[in-house]
């Protein structure tokens, strides 16, 4: 079947290549590579780890919601990795309050000196600042795709690995109080302070879960659910760590993902792999669905809206996320 679609997808690939190409269905077929035997990314499952999420309700920091899902979180993964380390800290967020946040740590081998780490925010977003309705402003975004799909497809990648073990060392950050940044009906200038984002990855940037942790460089995933996403080569992720973007681009293209995994740059994000590169020092990719051409905000439609939900969620982007990544992994 795979020989029969050859010329099918290298027409595909041709034509598609643009962020702003129509709205079509992602290809299921996925052309694994014959000289790396890899475990199959298994996109139901994944779905299912961002399922549990959101059944939990709005995850806000300091909520029951999000007491239960950190619960939850860290004795799952305790079933597939070797060690799990809760980190708790304390930080201030725009408005001067503080909040209580939780990263958490699971590790494959880390008694290994080669790393990779591997991250995703875990938290959901307390207001949908940029809902169509001024009237839902004020209201928590569930956050199925912005902060749960890179969960669930690192947690389903963290499964895999737990059956066909890796070479090297792996960490997996969910990472805390990302999305607690100054609401936009505050003060868009505000907004853009890139101090009010992403404070668990600052804190663990700067007291990382082991003294002295290195990694040889990270994967962040953030709002990879969404049917027909485009991943472009994001500004800080070309500015510290443009070997791994090309690796992890180059592993797509041999998908037949370029037509997702654009080439081509796709602007700035303020995001976790921003303080992971800026104060640990570690070089962090990020894989965002983003793309200027295509919306206002150049994210996806129901992005920090209360249409965050599970009705978003396309197993197929999951699915090449998924692949792409454990090839990265088992390339390494």
């Amino acid at each position: 079947m795979r020989l029969s679609f050859c010329f099918f997808w290298a027409f595909f690939v041709l034509f598609f290549v643009s962020c702003g190409s129509p709205n079509r269905s992602t290809p299921t077929v996925v052309a694994t590579e014959a000289r790396i035997p890899l475990p199959d990314f298994d996109a139901d499952s994944a779905f299912y780890f961002i399922y549990r999420q959101v059944s939990f309700g709005y995850r806000v920091p300091g909520s029951q919601a999000h007491a239960e899902c950190a619960k939850w979180l860290a004795e799952t993964m305790s079933k597939f990795v070797d060690t799990v380390i809760v980190q708790p800290f304390t930080a201030r967020v725009w408005n001067g309050e503080t909040r209580h946040g939780k990263n958490i740590i699971s590790s494959f081998y880390p008694e290994k000196q080669r790393r990779i780490l591997l991250g995703a925010h875990w938290d959901t977003r307390p207001v949908a600042d940029h809902d169509p309705d001024p009237a839902n402003w004020h209201r928590p975004v569930l956050g199925a795709n912005d902060g749960g799909s890179g969960v669930g497809v690192l947690m389903e990648i963290a499964r895999q690995l737990s059956i066909k073990r890796p070479n090297v060392g792996i960490d997996i950050v969910f990472f805390d109080l990302e999305d607690y940044g100054t609401p936009e009906f505050v003060d868009p200038a505000l907004q853009r302070n890139a101090y009010t984002w992403a404070l668990g990855a600052q804190h663990w940037a700067q007291n990382p879960h082991i003294r002295n942790y290195r990694a040889s460089h990270g994967i962040l995933l953030c709002m990879v659910g969404a049917a027909n996403p485009r991943f472009g080569r994001e500004g800080f992720s070309m500015r510290y760590a443009p070997d791994i973007v090309e690796k992890i681009w180059r592993t797509a293209r041999g998908f037949g993902f370029a037509h997702t995994f654009l080439n081509e740059r796709s602007g700035y994000i303020i995001n976790d792999h921003l303080f992971v590169n800026r104060y640990a020092g570690i070089p962090m990719a990020i894989i965002t669905d983003f793309c200027p051409r295509r919306t206002p905000t150049g994210f996806f439609r129901q992005w920090h809206t209360i249409h965050d939900n599970l009705d978003i969620i396309n197993r197929n982007s999951l699915l090449m996320v998924g692949q792409v990544v454990l090839a990265h992994i088992y390339q390494e």
